[in-house]
């Protein structure tokens, strides 16, 4: 796993990256429906305003989704030349109630995106913010984004992206888990050797990893689970006599119910379950008395902001964190309002047109 390419901030990704479904959203397919029925009276009426829409979201969060958004725009609406688009970019910091995007010309000619680039800039931000804080918390130390097997694969490719944003943006090491999610940079997936090939093995987690770093290539960073018989730390220190050099880290990943076998001994004044202080220091120190002391280890589990942030206060000594569901977790809702009609200010009642001098012409 490597650090994630800088990114030019003024470069934004091409349209085609996105393999829209072109033709259905220009039709309004994925369309509240309102929304439908707002251009049909309009075109029916012969009415074509000219509308300035303000997008803004309500909290400090990490902006995601801005090149897909306008990608939307260029592909889906009824005139994208006849629009003027101003945005900001993705990986910019952003604060509350801040002016992101403001999209000027005919309401008829991108009436029926709303929905579509709204939910985008949600999803996609709230990703890149999730991971923004999660490296805040793990100072700088490398994080695998693992929430794949946790939502619909159709929202592998996007949410990767945000992911690699966010880590671009804070100079830290992500690393995705599918060629999907990094497909937008033309990265690569990563991975550990799986439970599942351990059990195809019969359960013999040493035999496993063999096998795997006769298949793996040199350059391969091998990481091995090794929690597959509750014995993290006689595991380990089996896998890293088998593998020797070939043996780039162990990962831990004891569920949250088990107590791990070496931890029997010690319960009482802790909570012994799952991935835990305890068992990593375990582990590290049986590594570093056998002379593995390059081993790294990676732990996973449920790991959220709040038990990464409370092993780094604490000096825990883990090498990298998975995190997999929380990083989708929660909302970051995006709203979108007509502020400007035939150049009069028209918006509603709480809301006002709000200049932004960050935001850059998109052509």
């Amino acid at each position: 796993m490597s650090i994630a390419p800088s990114r030019a901030r003024g470069v934004r990704l091409s349209p085609d990256v996105f393999d829209l479904p072109v033709e259905k959203m220009r039709d309004g397919y994925y369309t509240d429906a309102y929304f439908n029925h707002t251009r049909s009276a309009l075109l029916h009426d012969g009415r074509r305003p000219r509308v300035v829409m303000q997008v803004f979201q309500k909290k400090a969060a990490l902006l995601g989704g801005m090149d897909e958004a306008i990608a939307i725009l260029k592909l889906c609406s009824h005139g994208w030349d006849e629009l003027t688009v101003h945005a900001l970019h993705d990986g910019d910091r952003i604060d509350p109630w801040e002016t992101v995007m403001t999209i000027e010309g005919d309401y008829t000619l991108f009436a029926h995106l709303e929905t579509v680039y709204l939910g985008v800039l949600a999803r996609r931000t709230l990703v890149a913010t999730n991971v923004t804080r999660v490296v805040d918390a793990a100072r700088g130390k490398p994080i695998i984004f693992m929430p794949a097997r946790h939502d619909h694969h159709r929202v592998q490719t996007g949410d990767g992206y945000a992911a690699y944003v966010a880590g671009a943006v804070a100079g830290a090491a992500i690393g995705v888990t599918s060629d999907a999610q990094a497909s937008w940079w033309g990265g690569r997936g990563v991975g550990t050797v799986p439970h599942s090939l351990i059990a195809s093995y019969g359960g013999n987690t040493v035999l496993a990893a063999t096998k795997f770093a006769e298949w793996a290539p040199e350059d391969f960073r091998i990481t091995v689970l090794v929690d597959f018989d509750n014995d993290s730390v006689q595991t380990a220190l089996d896998v890293a006599r088998a593998l020797g050099p070939r043996l780039w880290g162990v990962r831990l990943d004891t569920s949250g119910q088990l107590v791990d076998r070496s931890l029997w001994e010690e319960m009482g004044d802790f909570d012994p379950r799952g991935v835990n202080e305890r068992l990593v220091r375990r582990v590290r120190d049986a590594l570093d008395a056998d002379g593995f002391e390059r081993v790294k280890i990676v732990v996973s589990g449920g790991f959220t902001v709040e038990k990464i942030r409370g092993f780094e206060e604490r000096g825990v000594p883990v090498d990298a964190y998975g995190v997999g569901s929380s990083l989708i977790r929660g909302e970051n809702d995006f709203t979108a309002d007509i502020v400007m009609t035939d150049g009069r200010e028209t918006a509603k009642v709480g809301r006002r047109f709000r200049s932004n001098d960050r935001l850059e012409p998109v052509t």
